[in-house]
């Protein structure tokens, strides 16, 4: 819908808004792609950890909580249970002791395209409805937003 000058009519309901849908949708979102994740010893957080250190985003647990937007206490039991699964190691910094730098191992690897594979299998669902057109042009608008925002997109 658009007012006369031809720009989009804000709604007028909360339930219309833009923020509400997307938190609404976002919730659904995170549920399935946790349950998605779940036979895997996975949450979405341990998939944000991995993609966070394969992509060269951060080296350091302190480094990851704040490229994740986290407290570092959540990153270290992220990590805890990543070296579990032989997921990544943790190294000593030899420059600084205090410092434990994370690399992503060949499991780690293997587990993240695992979790890429779950969240294209979510993907597929939420937007199962939407006709191909439709759903190329929404997920580049979500891209864009996404990379407005400092997010990693692609």
């Amino acid at each position: 819908m658009t007012d006369a000058e031809g720009t989009a009519a804000r709604p007028q309901t909360l339930p219309g808004t833009l923020t509400f849908q997307l938190v609404t949708l976002g919730a659904i979102a995170t549920d399935r792609f946790t349950e998605a994740l779940a036979p895997l010893g996975l949450k979405p957080k341990h998939a944000g950890l991995m993609t966070v250190v394969s992509r060269g985003l951060a080296a350091s647990q302190l480094e990851a909580a704040a490229a994740m937007g986290v407290v570092p206490s959540l990153v270290v039991s992220l990590a805890d249970h990543l070296v579990k699964l032989g997921a990544i190691e943790r190294v000593r910094d030899p420059r600084d002791r205090r410092r434990q730098v994370l690399t992503l191992t060949r499991q780690g690897r293997r587990l993240l395209e695992q979790c890429a594979a779950a969240a294209r299998s979510v993907d597929d669902e939420l937007a199962a409805a939407l006709p191909a057109e439709q759903r190329a042009a929404f997920a580049r608008s979500l891209s864009d937003l996404a990379g407005r925002a400092g997010l990693p997109t692609a």
